[in-house]
Formats: structure tokens, sequence, C-alpha cells
């Protein structure tokens, strides 16, 4: 007898018309709102139905951690170029909010050259010049605005909709509303570029109140790709099994007893660990990939760079998971050092990073997954266009954290190409056209993948809960 059958014989009459009110309400209901049984209730991982056809069927999410000086990148000022080194209008100072800039800063061009690619005059910096072939794939939205202006808090709300912990992540939202075509990997991967922590930490890929089984499982290019997942010492395969199937027993039985939906969540991770065993290790492993592959990323098979996890966000993609969540540290450009300097120290820093994204976007093509993954590259804020002060003694050219107004790109996944949205004042203190805030950003990249971004909620402690809180609009100018 088992564990199973020892539970049914204690069951009362009055448990089991409570257990089958339960299961028979819970299956009329999945058939009246037309939703997946077997996803809601025995693997909430299995694909679901968006609201409307999408454009994009997974994502890549390329964050810059930090924030790129975006007026050096994307948003050219030759008016701000011309200002170079006045002091800084009072209206655009005083009375704001800044990280570390003090008293009148001054006014800072650019000191990168800038010129126009492709049909539709794509503006962009000799800092990224793997770029420039790719223009007519490109949307770049120059009229980006946020609440926030420090690092943890902005990635949270870009990545949550929230500045504080504890809200849903944006590839939680997009697997649980979408589930995955892989039953064999996570739904959602996390890549971090040398092991560095995002700002937001693991809130930053967390499911905060929603089961946590569609929470970012963090992958590694070099050693175990997840840890522990490796089968204990002396533990073999068919012992794991037996294991899996005992718990799997007792969950099941308490799932019942109590409708706790972590349980049933805990039973899809169970599952998933034990086949991901097979599949992570094999998916991981870049080096059987073409010495021509390797080269055009710049990737170098056992290391955990940002290129080698460009390498992986395509293999990944291509086995069907949903949402690969890259994470890529150095990009706060004070000025404070050398290295955080916009002339050489950007010039380092993209060297490391455009070659392997245009590698992606360009292998992504090649192989027929372009037009239906949606690839989103940016920071959390923009950068000021005044030098910040602590610039090692006025030999570095620096930027302080500025959320009034900043670039993203998106393209792939109905992103509509070649195309420039929205634009900032002669100086860039400011949007003076189509201004997208993170929220309207969100319900964008939402409406891509077949999203009504409000009506993708979650019931919590008597509210809906959504990724756009109680805001947003799509913008539909930069959809193809």
């Amino acid at each position: 007898m088992n564990i199973y059958d020892q539970q049914i014989q204690h069951q009362t009459r009055r448990h089991f018309l409570r257990g089958s009110g339960i299961s028979i309400g819970s299956i009329a209901l999945n058939q009246m709102l037309g939703t997946n049984s077997t996803a809601t209730t025995i693997d909430p991982l299995l694909p679901k139905r968006a609201h409307f056809e999408a454009k994009a069927k997974r994502v890549i999410y390329i964050h810059l951690t930090g924030s790129p000086p975006h007026l050096d990148l994307w948003d050219y000022k030759p008016e701000l170029v011309k200002r170079n080194g006045e002091d800084c209008p009072d209206e655009f100072y005083k009375g704001k909010r800044f990280a570390f800039t003090s008293g009148r800063p001054k006014l800072m061009g650019t000191p990168r050259t800038f010129k126009q690619f492709g049909k539709g005059g794509t503006w962009m910096s000799d800092a990224i010049p793997n770029f420039h072939s790719l223009a007519d794939d490109l949307c770049v939205i120059k009229s980006m605005n946020t609440d926030q202006f420090n690092h943890a808090p902005a990635e949270l709300f870009v990545h949550t909709g929230s500045p504080r912990p504890g809200r849903p992540s944006f590839g939680s939202w997009v697997t649980y509303g979408l589930g995955t075509e892989n039953q064999n990997l996570p739904g959602y991967v996390v890549l971090i570029s040398n092991g560095v922590q995002p700002n937001g930490g693991k809130n930053s890929f967390g499911t905060g109140f929603i089961p946590s089984v569609y929470q970012g499982v963090q992958c590694r290019s070099k050693g175990d790709p997840v840890l522990y997942l490796s089968d204990p010492k002396g533990m073999n395969r068919d012992i794991r099994r037996s294991s899996l199937d005992a718990l799997k027993q007792l969950n099941e039985q308490a799932a019942k007893d109590f409708g706790h939906p972590e349980t049933l969540t805990r039973i899809a991770q169970y599952e998933l660990a034990f086949r991901m065993q097979m599949a992570v290790p094999e998916v991981m492993d870049i080096s059987k990939e073409s010495k021509k592959t390797l080269e055009s990323y710049g990737a170098e098979p056992g290391g955990s760079s940002f290129a080698n996890n460009c390498l992986l966000a395509r293999r990944l993609t291509e086995k069907d998971v949903r949402f690969v969540q890259l994470f890529d540290w150095g990009w706060d450009f004070h000025g404070t050092n050398p290295g955080e300097d916009i002339r050489g120290g950007l010039t380092n820093k993209c060297a490391k990073t455009d070659k392997p994204i245009a590698a992606l976007i360009k292998d992504l093509k090649e192989r027929g997954l372009f037009d239906e993954t949606l690839i989103i590259i940016g920071g959390e804020f923009g950068r000021t266009p005044f030098r910040e002060g602590r610039t090692a003694g006025g030999k570095v050219l620096g930027r302080d954290h500025f959320p009034d107004a900043y670039s993203m790109v998106i393209a792939g996944g109905g992103a509509r190409g070649g195309y420039s949205h929205g634009e900032t004042d002669e100086l860039g203190f400011s949007v003076a056209k189509d201004k997208v805030h993170v929220h309207d950003f969100q319900a964008t990249l939402l409406h891509l993948l077949g999203f009504d971004h409000e009506k993708l909620t979650y019931r919590f402690q008597g509210r809906d809960y959504r990724l756009t809180d109680v805001h947003g609009k799509v913008i539909k100018e930069v959809v193809s």
C-alpha cells in the first residue's frame, strides 16, 4: 500500500465531498473561462494562450546595469555640443534631485562622433560601431521617462513596475501568462555577466507574490549550470526518481487537503529539476558551436562573459525558452575613475558588448528567429546633459543619474525597425515630443507578446495586481 492509498483510507465523508467539490468546481471554472485545466492545476508552465495574436513568442531582455549614457550613444544633441562648458541654466538643475551633483554643474556635449545610419537615418555614435549596419532592424525610443533616480528602485521599477521589492518581475509575468514551450528547461532563464548581481538583487527577476514556479532561474556558463541541480553523492537517477515520486504523492495529497498553490508549484519544480539534469548541461555547453560562431560573438567556452551569455541567449531561444534575461554590470559612467570615462571607458565597455549583441541579432535573423523574438536593450534611467563634479580632478568625463529623459532600444518581435520614436529638447533635459513613461513601455512590450496589460493580473490580498500598476498605454507607433 502506498502513501496515497493510506491517505485515502483515512478520508472522512466530509473530506471526500469537500475535496470532490473543489476538484469538480475547478474543472467547471476552467471550462467556463476557456483555460487549460492541466496547465493551471497540474503543470503551471504548460503553454497558455495570450489575449490576442502576438507579434513575439519570446523575449531576450538585455539590461545594462548602471544605465548607459544615452547622449553619447543614441541621442545626438549638437546644441549641447555647441554650449559645452557653459554653466547649466537654473531651470535645469535647481529644485531637482540628483544622486551626486551639487552646486552649479557645467553643460557637457558629447565627445563622441555621431552619424546617421539606415533608411530611417538613425543617429548612432562611434562607440557602438557594430550596431551601425543594423540600423534598419532597431527601434530607438528616445523619449523614455521614469520616476526613480537611484539604481535599485529604478531597476525594480522597470522590471517589476514598482520601486519597492516584492512585486513579480516582467519575466515572471510573461511566463505566468504564456507558460513555456519546452518542458525540459525553465520558462524564465537569467544570465549574469561574471556573476555580478543586478542592483535590485534577485527581486529584479523574482516572482513576488505569484507562484514561485515563475521565478527566473539563474544559469551559469561556468561550473554547474544551475546550483544544486546535480544528484547528491551516493544518489543515482533511479533513486532520485523514486524519491520524487514519493514527494509527489505527499504534495498532491497536501494540495487536496489545504489547497495552497505553492504545493502544486513544488511538484512542478521538482519535476522540472529532474528533467533539467539532462537538458541544461547540453544547452549551456557552447563548446559545440563552430569557431566562426564563437568568434562572431567573441565568446570563449568555460567563461562567464557577456559575449558567452549572448550566445547562450540564442541557444536558449532556439530551444523555445520563453524569457531570457541578461544583466551586464558596469554602465554607471559617473566619471570618478578612468573606467567610467565616456571617452576611453565607454569605448572599452562597448567593445565588449555591441559586438555580441550585434552577433546575436544577426544570428537570430539567419536562423529565422528574429521576427518572433522581442529583444530589449537598455538601463534603468538616463544620464545628465551636464558634467558630474566628482570627475577625478576634471581629468575624467562623466554624467550623473537622470530620470527625466533617456533612450531604450527594441528589435525583432514586432518592433518597428529603422524608426526613432520621440524627441528630447535641444539640450536633452526633458522630453519634447511623445513621452514614454516606464509603464507605457511595459504596456507596449506586453502588447507585442499578445497581452492586454490591463487584463494580465494576479489577485493578491484582495486586489488585482498587474505589471503596469494602474497606469500605462500602448505606444502603437513603435509596433510594426
